[in-house]
């Protein structure tokens, strides 16, 4: 095992171009105070004070990309709604190239947290899968695009976005684009010939079973990785830190969080910057090592939130 450190030289993240693709939500928050409990059930009153709207899921991604400077394009589903024409004007406002489809048939994918004296009180989620006339005219975008862009993020949250997601990786992987996938369910083998794979300990645990060491989750790591045809699998693990397993090492990252406040959006961070990372032509270690740096930045602030080009490095 070794222990990667990261480059002094700031790599050019603003030469860097890529796309996002995958399931775009809207995530509110409404903000208040908490004083009493209702008269009706033993649960907490909020009295609401201030609401604020971010991008989540798929946009989160190119959100985080776009902070640190990359050029960021997102090709989703959205619906021809109020939340969708938010969805858009965020992305403007964060200089984000939109791609987006509007389906008349659903609605905004749209996750509503109330918070109050900054604690998560409740979230509730509006979610429809998108329709099949709609993803199809995606698919064909999507293959319009790819000459465009250097790295391809397709961030899978199966809401219905993806399901295309294997010839998604053939087409880019055709182009020699770099193809980074976070992944969701109990299927990986849709995944195949990605670049990279960057599951959470629960989502690998769904695929390869559990382990009892270190050893044998290398060695579990490492038999998905090879099955998959993938250059390399992160395994994102909490308060462990991080571990990248490639052909011929395995490389791990203390966690970098001095303080967790929430973890909301954390995975489309790493994923972001490392995409930023590698599309600037960092290696393996040092992208890995910086995105670990910004999940532990974000995870000391409230709701999906970013990391600046400045707070990663400094300048």
């Amino acid at each position: 095992m070794s222990l990667a450190t990261t480059t002094q030289t700031i790599p050019a993240l603003d030469k860097v171009r890529i796309l996002v693709v995958g399931d775009v939500m809207l995530d509110r928050y409404w903000f208040g105070d908490v004083s009493r409990i209702s008269p009706e059930a033993p649960v907490p009153i909020v009295r609401v004070e201030r609401r604020e709207a971010r991008l989540g899921g798929a946009a989160n991604v190119a959100r985080n990309a776009a902070a640190l400077g990359a050029h960021a394009g997102l090709l989703g589903v959205v619906g021809a709604d109020e939340a969708g024409t938010e969805v858009e004007q965020l992305l403007h406002a964060g200089g984000i190239h939109s791609f987006l489809k509007r389906d008349e048939a659903i609605s905004t994918i749209i996750k509503l947290r109330v918070i109050g004296r900054q604690q998560q009180m409740l979230r509730i989620d509006f979610e429809e899968p998108p329709s099949d006339v709609v993803l199809r005219n995606k698919l064909l975008q999507y293959r319009a695009l790819l000459p465009d862009y250097d790295v391809i993020v397709l961030s899978d949250y199966a809401k219905g976005s993806l399901v295309s997601v294997s010839e998604m990786i053939m087409a880019a992987r055709a182009e020699n684009k770099i193809v980074m996938v976070d992944p969701k369910g109990d299927d990986f083998t849709r995944y195949t010939g990605a670049t990279v794979l960057t599951p959470n300990k629960g989502e690998l645990k769904r695929i390869v079973g559990s382990w009892n060491s270190e050893e044998q989750l290398t060695t579990k790591a490492q038999n998905l990785r090879e099955s998959l045809l993938l250059s390399a699998l992160l395994l994102t693990r909490s308060e462990e830190g991080m571990t990248l397993y490639t052909a011929n090492e395995r490389f791990h990252f203390p966690a970098a969080a001095r303080e967790v406040f929430d973890v909301s959006g954390a995975g489309d961070t790493v994923i972001a910057t490392m995409a930023a990372m590698l599309g600037a032509g960092a290696s393996w270690p040092d992208a890995v090592g910086m995105a670990n740096r910004a999940g532990g930045i974000v995870v000391g602030k409230l709701g999906t939130a970013t990391v600046t080009r400045e707070e990663l490095f400094g300048a």
